[in-house]
């Protein structure tokens, strides 16, 4: 525990006294990215298919996939997977509600409703006994979020989705390259997505792609929004449909980003281990302070969080002293270091789950598709877990290199606001302050 001494905050000397340089500089433009981007846009090959399906055809492969599904961003890799996976009207699709919106709010168009499970608190994960509560026989999918980049527990959801003879879909947008038991997420379930937007840990520019082994899936893939692709497909009961997009989208990924990605899927193994080795040591050196435990795997196992996107530290309060998140945050921040209380906001709180109708219906959307008669009672409980985990994580740095003698630096910092919590109680704000948001957060 470092020594009493003032906080910066309140007029002291700031802990990082480095400059921060390329330390969170993201992505890592190289002049290979460069030379690829410029090659395509020099060909006026921006609305081709060529580079993207090279794209696919290498991302498949690095993970061991069968197939690959390139879109203009992550949201529509999801909407793809669930039309592929045949979510339509009156299924139900479990969901933690703790994730991005894009997670789920695709399954409105398709005519679905999205039921909202509990966390592990420990992992920010979809808890799989919550799980189990949520099932019906209008059960559908589970979707699992790889949140802040920690694997959710596969096996215990896996054997629930066998038992009750309902799909899987992840969602790996926080996830790249994180292994689960040795095993890349976005290989376990039916099928999967990710985003592959600038601020992701691994980067395209903007898109998304989602992966599965089922032809099937595939295929309605194709069929939903990638029209100029019909060729491909070769099960009889598609083809039927080819010829015009069938759900009226058009989801192509830009070329440009293909390129990016390209050059990317080379250079990201060589950058994720960097990042892990920095992100650990910084972890290493927040063992044993009072009040903040970063969130990661077991040392040792074989549970790894890739490219560490979004990470976050378990935030006790009563360990200092009943000390705020945000006021705790606040006197990090100020020490020169990135922290940032909370993460999102429960879904289920916001009113489009709630009593929008978004198309009509003249209902709320989220039943509007339900048969009569149905009990909506698991629709609109309680989460508590969810609803009080923007008070109990907070954000750690998202370093890019290994280098010690900075990463010490933002580690104290930590160090120092813990050891001198007693300074900040006095003039801690409301505790039920509004933390965290919807649709965005600030990065760390």
């Amino acid at each position: 525990m470092q020594e009493t001494q003032k906080l910066a905050l309140l007029g002291g000397q700031k802990t990082v006294t480095s400059e921060p340089g390329d330390m969170f500089t993201w992505p890592i433009i190289t002049q290979e990215h460069e030379d690829a981007v410029l090659k395509v846009l020099r060909a006026g090959n921006m609305s081709g298919m060529d580079i993207t399906k090279e794209f696919e055809k290498e991302y498949a492969e690095a993970i061991g996939m069968k197939y690959s599904l390139a879109c203009n961003n992550g949201t529509a890799a999801i909407h793809s997977a669930f039309y592929g996976m045949g979510i339509g009207v009156g299924d139900e699709v479990i969901c933690p509600s703790l994730t991005y919106w894009a997670s789920i709010i695709s399954v409105y168009s398709l005519g679905a409703t999205p039921v909202f499970a509990e966390i592990d608190p420990e992992t920010l994960c979809v808890d799989p006994a919550d799980i189990e509560r949520c099932i019906t026989p209008r059960t559908k999918a589970i979707v699992v979020v790889h949140y802040a980049a920690m694997p959710a527990d596969m096996d215990a959801i896996m054997a629930i989705a066998k038992k009750h003879g309902v799909m899987v879909f992840e969602d790996c947008s926080h996830a790249h390259g994180c292994l689960y038991k040795g095993k890349d997420v976005g290989t376990i379930g039916d099928a999967s997505g990710f985003s592959l937007m600038s601020g992701k840990s691994f980067v395209a520019g903007e898109g998304g792609i989602m992966f599965t082994n089922n032809q099937r899936i595939y295929e309605r893939a194709l069929l939903l929004g990638h029209y100029a692709r019909h060729g491909e497909i070769e099960l009889e009961e598609q083809k039927q449909w080819i010829g015009l997009p069938c759900g009226g989208y058009k989801y192509r990924m830009h070329q440009l980003s293909s390129a990016f990605g390209l050059v990317q899927l080379r250079h990201y193994p060589q950058q994720m281990a960097e990042i892990d080795k920095a992100m650990n040591y910084f972890c290493d050196l927040l063992e044993d302070t009072p009040g903040i435990n970063p969130i990661r795997p077991a040392k040792g196992s074989d549970i790894t969080k890739g490219g560490w996107y979004f990470s976050r530290a378990k935030y006790d309060g009563q360990a200092l002293g009943g000390l705020s998140v945000k006021r705790f945050s606040e006197a990090v921040e100020a020490e020169g270091t990135i922290c940032g209380p909370g993460c999102n906001k429960p879904l289920h709180t916001h009113v489009l789950f709630s009593e929008m109708d978004v198309y009509g219906h003249g209902k709320p959307t989220r039943i509007a598709n339900l048969p009569e008669g149905v009990d909506i009672s698991q629709l609109v409980c309680s989460l508590p877990i969810t609803e009080r985990i923007n008070t109990e994580v907070c954000g750690i740095p998202w370093f890019k290199h290994y280098r010690p003698e900075v990463i010490a630096q933002h580690a104290e910092a930590f160090k120092k606001v813990a050891a001198n919590y007693k300074d900040l109680l006095e003039d801690d704000p409301d505790k039920t302050q509004d933390i965290g948001g919807y649709s965005s957060f600030r990065r760390s």
